[in-house]
């Protein structure tokens, strides 16, 4: 597995594929890996990071060994994307449970808001290298 931070995302979500299609516009320099949360490559880093996926409402962001989820993984993030997106990550100087209540009430009604997909789609060639798959897992994290 790579040492670049991997974004985990509701790959069913409108909302949710719009940020990755956001992030994948706005990170010149190629510096995330997405999966989404339903893939086995999802399930696997979800039970690493010890979420349950469905239970998880949020995109999940693991880097560094760490995982971070809600508004954290978001401004972390956002530090990463080229400017002047990355100024949001600005937002950690708001108390955690104020941005949490924000990121909260959008991901409870993402799918009324935005809708949702019957599938995850199949990223495009030009950015395919870029999303994980369960042959890229090391053996101690595969699905079992």
């Amino acid at each position: 597995m790579s040492d670049r931070p991997i974004l985990l995302f509701d790959g069913v979500c409108n909302l949710c594929d719009r940020s990755v299609q956001f992030v994948l516009d706005h990170d010149t320099e190629g510096v995330f890996q997405f999966a989404s949360l339903q893939s086995e490559v999802g399930t696997a880093m979800m039970r690493r990071c010890v979420f349950r996926a469905e239970a998880i409402d949020s995109v999940v962001l693991v880097e560094d060994g760490q995982c971070h989820i809600r508004s954290e993984a978001a401004w972390r993030i956002a530090t990463r994307l080229n400017a002047p997106w990355r100024w949001l990550s600005a937002t950690r100087f708001v108390p955690r449970p104020v941005r949490d209540v924000v990121y909260d009430w959008v991901a409870r009604n993402r799918y009324r808001w935005f809708g949702m997909r019957e599938a995850c789609r199949i990223p495009t060639s030009d950015v395919r290298a870029r999303f994980l798959d369960a042959a890229e897992l090391a053996p101690s994290e595969a699905p079992s």
